[in-house]
């Protein structure tokens, strides 16, 4: 009983580690990435190619005083960002990088994943209502709404992928498409789905994580042209930053379920490296292909965010679902 506590201490303080290493070099790769799209210069003087400068920025954000405004709710005010980064934290525990890298494999992954990413939303209600600010709350209206919109298709969707595995397991799902890259669930009629509408799984999952981390075209929660700085406008210090690690966090994490459920996770098409490096790199395109969205395409407004999904997003997923259990019924 010991060891076992011991062995969850220890995998969350790695997960700490990562997540936190993986939130200050992303703002780096993000922030050179938009000055190349953008071309102008990013970081470049604190360090080589200014990698320096993300640790730098951390200790400012720490040295800076936590205040809160007056007339704010204190308690759901300081608890709001350790509320945005617990739940991601949490969620790297049970995530499989290789069939040896995990610190806590569970037969319902799939299921603690998407509790904990629901109490992500708890978050943002917390800072906008305790902020005291008109814009902060109007945020954290837009921004519930939005998760309560993306959360239907993406959940249908990942449901579609559980039924083709028959398991919630992640490692499982994982190993019904390690036998070849045609076996990846992306794939249709060569994987174990027999599945043409697959890509389409893959395309509804995806644009429904950029939605639920607030990412552009998504970030109306955020939106700086309208609300300020959105639910954070009255966080410094490392309360603003606890919310920036989250974001992050939950960018890696999102990234981590689309490699493990459509993308083999660890399974290497040419077995030239160990599988945790294939889920590495499979891992950091897709974030790239965040950063690249973000700074290609113009945000959208809340109607047609709200469209999208209720419209769109779960009509499709919905039919995406009944043609999957149809063809498992026939095959």
């Amino acid at each position: 009983m010991n060891l076992t506590l011991l062995n969850v201490i220890v995998a969350v303080v790695i997960a700490i580690a990562f997540a936190a290493l993986n939130a200050a070099y992303l703002v780096w790769a993000e922030r050179r990435g938009a000055a190349r799209i953008q071309r102008r210069p990013g970081p470049n003087i604190n360090g080589p190619f200014g990698l320096l400068q993300p640790p730098l920025d951390g200790i400012k954000l720490m040295a800076k005083q936590l205040t809160t405004p007056g007339g704010a709710d204190k308690v759901l005010f300081i608890a709001a960002p350790v509320l945005a980064m617990f739940p991601a934290i949490m969620s790297f525990v049970t995530i499989p990088f290789s069939d040896t890298i995990v610190a806590k494999n569970m037969n319902v992954g799939v299921l603690m994943i998407f509790a904990f990413a629901s109490m992500g939303s708890m978050s943002l209600v917390f800072a906008g209502w305790s902020s005291r600010n008109k814009y902060s709350m109007m945020s954290s209206v837009r921004a519930v709404s939005q998760a309560v919109a993306y959360e239907i298709p993406m959940l249908i969707t990942t449901i579609t992928v559980v039924m083709i595995a028959g398991s919630t397991d992640l490692m499982e799902i994982v190993n019904q498409q390690s036998p070849s890259i045609l076996h990846w669930n992306i794939f249709p009629l060569l994987g174990n789905s027999h599945n043409l509408l697959m890509p389409l799984s893959f395309l509804i999952f995806f644009t429904c994580t950029l939605a639920e981390t607030n990412r552009a075209p998504f970030d109306l929660g955020e939106a700086e042209s309208e609300l300020v700085a959105g639910f954070h406008t009255e966080y410094g210090s490392m309360g603003f930053g606890l919310f920036f690690m989250g974001e992050y966090a939950n960018i890696v994490i999102g990234s981590c379920m689309t490699t493990i459920l459509f993308l083999g996770g660890w399974s290497c098409p040419f077995g030239l490296f160990p599988g945790v490096w294939w889920f590495i790199i499979k891992l950091y395109i897709l974030i790239a292909t965040f950063i690249w969205i973000r700074w290609t395409f113009p945000r959208t407004t809340i109607y047609g965010l709200l469209n999208l999904s209720w419209k769109i997003l779960i009509p499709l997923s919905l039919f995406n679902l009944l043609f999957t259990a149809g063809l498992i019924k026939v095959f």
